[in-house]
């Protein structure tokens, strides 16, 4: 059984988690003409713009209420207002995504009976803008569980609560904050390749693929339509991915009836076959030649790479879906996960990592417990740079962020082609630390004769 080890600690020191009020921006980034906005302070909303552009190296869009002091301790329902409005009408978006911070939670204001007295008394200027609010303290929680509230709450305020008919070729895929952009397109064409038309919440690969607009937008570019989400209740069924992604696939359950399916994780053979298997049964068709080529490809290479991973000892410090991706992912190359770091204690993954115990903490708790455990490879963000030179170790970029590498949405993680590709990178990192030996090295002859010269005084060794 997994022990898992809360946070000790009274502060972080080189924090590993970013809050959960970014997650929840970054799951709004994933609707077509959304305005993330944070209730909060402008310091607040500066940090996560930061840390969106580095990653993404694009333009991001997102606001914030701008709370001052004066807000702060009387309340600040009015800056929320007029926030909302000016964004209305300055960029007139399809979804304004409202996010709280820990600056007003910790006031504990009545943020969703604010709202609805906006929506009632803004009726005629907020038409045709959905506003959706997620309570998201940046005291507590990460990136997923952010994610997820962000995600619940487009349900539950958009989505419609009756049955509509259902569509037997429409399946909405739930996506998990894990997921890189590359992953969501490879879903998509995954469905397509069936025949069938999916519907992906939140869908980052819109505005956030690296695509340049030819004209400026104020909103996001790209990703799901509000149309879609208002109309989830079409489809046949509904795919999950990451444990974190149950909370909104029970959230449209209780509105549409909809059956889920929950992955999670679709890095590696097993996983990968289990979704193309569920993807023949809903579209009734047999798998394409393409998709089993792809799955012949992995073969070959888990055939090819697994010589590099065998004993290898592995540390993972990441959010709880990702760790429980990568983890299970290298174990069944044969390797050893010797150090387990995440975010949060909350996830219901946690107990299915692969490993004796998972540590709540920060990246100095990741770089301790990594060096103790004589760690082969690192596996965490950019952030982890640090611990790897002093370890003298190699560092494997994973999650969010990744700011010092171009193309980190672009890399492929999960299904067939994904899992090959993460084969070959992690053995050529692999190949590229470990000492080869040379002819001289196999030499028994000549290490004899090296020996004994070590061992003679310094008048009689060789020249």
């Amino acid at each position: 059984m997994v022990e898992i080890v809360s946070q000790s600690k009274y502060a972080a020191e080189n924090p590993l988690k970013s809050s959960q009020t970014l997650g929840a921006a970054y799951a709004y980034l994933g609707v077509d003409g959304a305005m993330p906005l944070f209730h909060g302070s402008q310091g607040c909303t500066a940090f996560a713009l930061v840390l969106f552009v580095r990653h993404f190296k694009e333009a991001i869009p997102l606001q914030t209420t701008a709370m001052d002091e004066v807000a702060t301790i009387l309340g600040g329902a009015d800056h929320m207002e007029e926030a909302i409005l000016n964004i209305k009408n300055r960029s007139k978006p399809k979804l304004i995504g409202l996010c709280t911070t820990a600056l007003v939670e910790t006031r504990g204001e009545d943020f969703a009976g604010d709202l609805a007295r906006i929506r009632k008394k803004r009726a005629a200027e907020l038409e045709g803008t959905e506003v959706v609010f997620a309570s998201t303290p940046d005291f507590e929680g990460s990136i997923e569980e952010g994610w997820a509230r962000a995600v619940t709450a487009m349900i539950e305020t958009i989505t419609l609560e009756t049955i509509a008919p259902r569509n037997p070729q429409k399946i909405a895929i739930l996506a998990g904050s894990n997921l890189t952009v590359a992953d969501i397109e490879d879903l998509r064409d995954s469905a397509e390749a069936f025949s069938l038309t999916p519907v992906i919440l939140p869908d980052i690969s819109g505005a956030l693929d690296g695509t340049v607009p030819d004209r400026w937008i104020p909103t996001t570019y790209g990703g799901t339509t509000v149309e879609d989400i208002r109309d989830l209740g079409s489809c046949a069924h509904v795919i999950a991915v990451g444990e974190h992604m149950r909370g909104p696939a029970e959230a449209l359950k209780r509105r549409t009836g909809l059956d889920y399916t929950l992955f999670r994780q679709l890095t590696g053979l097993k996983a990968a076959d289990r979704f193309i298997q569920l993807l023949a049964t809903l579209s009734g068709q047999k798998v394409p030649a393409k998709i089993r080529r792809r799955r012949a490809q992995l073969q070959d290479a888990l055939l090819d790479g697994h010589f590099f991973f065998s004993g290898k000892k592995i540390a993972i410090a990441a959010e709880p879906d990702l760790l429980y991706q990568f983890s299970t992912f290298f174990l069944g190359l044969g390797a050893e996960i010797v150090t387990a770091v995440t975010t949060t204690g909350a996830s219901k993954v946690l107990p299915h990592v692969p490993v004796d115990k998972v540590k709540v903490g920060d990246l100095s708790d990741f770089e301790a417990m990594a060096g103790a455990a004589g760690a082969d490879l690192l596996v965490t963000h950019a952030h982890g740079r640090q611990a790897a030179a002093r370890l003298h170790l190699p560092l494997m970029r994973v999650g969010f962020p990744v700011f010092d590498r171009l193309g980190s949405q672009h890399r492929k993680t999960i299904l067939y082609e994904g899992a090959r590709n993460l084969i070959f990178e992690t053995a050529n990192i692999f190949q590229a630390v470990d000492h080869h030996a040379t002819p001289e090295d196999l030499n028994p002859f000549l290490k004899r004769e090296q020996d004994h010269d070590s061992h003679r005084p310094p008048s009689l060794a060789r020249h």
